[in-house]
């Protein structure tokens, strides 16, 4: 029984070291790394010069390592007229072809030596300086101008591709550090200097991919800008203590690092998120799968660069991606992209940020509005978001441009993530007639205590007046005892009314009845009578033969006229 307790116990070892052996494996030294393309920021520059017979001017300057074999081939049968300069401080072996418009180059003490089917009138020996400045001032006042002055260190193969070999720019040469593989009129291979491998169990399905880069301790500080081409990428980046690693495009990937990362759209530079005291191959990958809680890698990459300054661009060879980004113009430094973190405005009706706010929806500006800003975690870089300033702007030939004041709104990590809340109001809108309106917030990324520029987030606002109802006339609702009162005060009212007259009739002593005399004797204009009433004359006096007054007396009833 125990020896078979024995033989199990061995069998499980072996088991699990051999499970343990392939989550790991060992580099290799390769020509080409299936993963990453690197680029070495090198001294060189690029203008718009050609010469006044048509030809462009460029300047090779080549670098070889002491354990290379020094030779490299230089293909230029399908290139423009061209003045080709070739210098070196090492000796070299050029396998030359060239067609007859290329005019090649050499010092007269120049250590490379030339192969191959160039033609000898189109080689010229002659003295000129070696260091970089002195060689761009000795070829401008020769040809008038330079085009372009590329450094390759380790050249294995440089090929004309046809095209124009100006840039729209300046015509003056320049020297500075640049990527050399941005020079699209020329393509350049050189000798790897990767060592790469690949566990035997690769990831499967969905999961993301693990890629490992390790600069030894002895390969000096960098400063390393990646690039990452692949989607539901994870990367664990190892280098010298002291090393910073600027990522380009943090936004779909996680990262894991010794040194400090920089995201320079951001200005944001973060600290060291873990220790890595061992450089070998093994302790570093096991050190990536422990941080990512992973049971495979895809691949591990270590590389010694002899520059302080190089690019990496992480994807596969065969990733189109990967081929434009080779080709194309990459700025490891610079403030002038976008944020690197992409971020989002959700505008909401209520403080219990419930109820999300369509972005079709009108707002009425007097309604307090809340909003929350959120965005990306980048792997394990845990930023905060800080709301600087907000304003509206009005959407037009003449844009009004408002400061938005505003609240900070309580926001804990397990209610919001990766998100911070305000809110604000919209008085200040209903002076102005302008219905369409772009919110906009400058907001600050923050690690710890350090802040970097967030850039800006925006959102559109549609924004009506509240509705302002005609106030209503007062509605008076009797009941029984409320009418009854009314008719009782009614009543009271007439018979005071009628007592008044009353009063006034025995006061005055007018008749009961009234008659047209005692009538005209109160209209307007007849003449207020005493207290006995004249009798009428019967007869009219002699100035009385008028028409008018005969008309007047014939109308009146007299005692004579009734007896007769």
């Amino acid at each position: 029984m125990e020896g078979h307790m024995a033989r199990f116990a061995l069998l499980l070892c072996i088991t699990v070291a051999a499970s343990a052996s392939r989550q790991t494996c060992d580099p290799k030294e390769v020509d080409a790394n299936p993963w990453i393309y690197m680029s070495e920021m090198l001294i060189g520059c690029w203008t718009s010069f050609i010469g006044e017979d048509k030809t462009e001017v460029h300047i090779l300057s080549l670098n070889f390592a002491d354990t290379d074999a020094k030779m490299f081939s230089l293909e230029m049968t399908n290139a423009k007229p061209m003045n080709l300069i070739l210098t070196s401080p090492d000796n070299a072996h050029c396998l030359c072809n060239i067609n007859a418009d290329v005019n090649l180059y050499v010092n007269n003490d120049s250590t490379i030596v030339l192969h191959g089917n160039q033609h000898h009138n189109n080689v010229h020996k002659q003295h000129f300086p070696t260091q970089d400045e002195e060689l761009v001032k000795w070829a401008r006042q020769k040809f008038g101008g330079v085009t372009s002055f590329t450094t390759i260190r380790n050249l294995k193969t440089i090929s004309a591709t046809g095209t124009n070999g100006t840039k729209p720019g300046s015509r003056y040469c320049t020297l500075k550090n640049e990527d050399a593989s941005e020079k699209h009129f020329v393509e350049i291979e050189t000798a790897s200097s990767f060592k790469s491998c690949s566990p035997e169990q690769q990831n499967q399905g969905d999961e993301a991919e693990l890629h490992i880069i390790n600069i030894p301790e002895n390969a000096g500080i960098r400063n390393v800008s990646l690039r990452v081409d692949s989607r539901k990428t994870s990367v664990f980046l190892r280098g010298p203590q002291g090393t910073t690693w600027t990522i380009l495009n943090p936004q779909h990937t996680q990262f894991g690092s010794n040194n400090d990362i920089l995201l320079p759209a951001m200005t944001l530079r973060i600290p060291p998120l873990l220790t890595v005291n061992n450089d070998s191959a093994e302790s570093v990958q096991r050190e990536a799968l422990n941080h990512f809680k992973a049971s495979t890698f895809t691949s591990y990459t270590e590389l010694r660069p002899e520059d302080s300054m190089i690019l990496l661009v992480l994807g596969k060879k065969d990733n189109p991606a990967v081929t434009e980004t080779a080709t194309k113009s990459v700025i490891p430094m610079t403030t002038n992209a976008p944020h690197q973190m992409p971020l989002l405005m959700q505008l909401y009706t209520s403080p219990d940020y419930r109820s999300p706010l369509d972005p079709n929806t009108k707002v009425q500006s007097d309604k307090r509005i809340y909003a929350e800003i959120s965005g990306h975690t980048l792997g394990d870089i845990v930023l905060t978001i800080k709301v600087i300033s907000c304003f509206v702007r009005s959407k037009g030939s003449c844009p009004v441009v408002k400061e938005l004041p505003f609240i900070p709104e309580a926001c804990s990590l397990n209610s919001c993530p990766n998100s911070t809340r305000l809110s604000f109001s919209l008085d200040q809108l209903q002076e102005l007639t302008s219905t369409t309106w772009d919110l906009e917030c400058s907001v600050k990324l923050c690690h710890s205590e350090k802040c970097g520029d967030g850039g800006r987030v925006k959102r559109n606002l549609e924004v009506t007046q509240p509705c302002l109802q005609p106030p209503s006339p007062p509605c008076f609702d009797f009941g029984l005892p409320g009418v009854l009162g009314i008719a009782f005060g009614g009543f009271l009212i007439g018979v005071l009314l009628i007592g008044a007259l009353w009063f006034i009739k025995i006061k005055t002593g007018y008749p009961t009845g009234l008659d047209i005399s005692s009538t005209a004797a109160n209209l307007p204009g007849c003449p207020c009578s005493g207290s006995k009433r004249q009798p009428v004359s019967t007869n009219p006096s002699p100035s009385e033969n008028s028409s008018a007054n005969a008309s007047i007396g014939s109308t009146q009833s007299t005692p004579t006229s009734s007896m007769a």
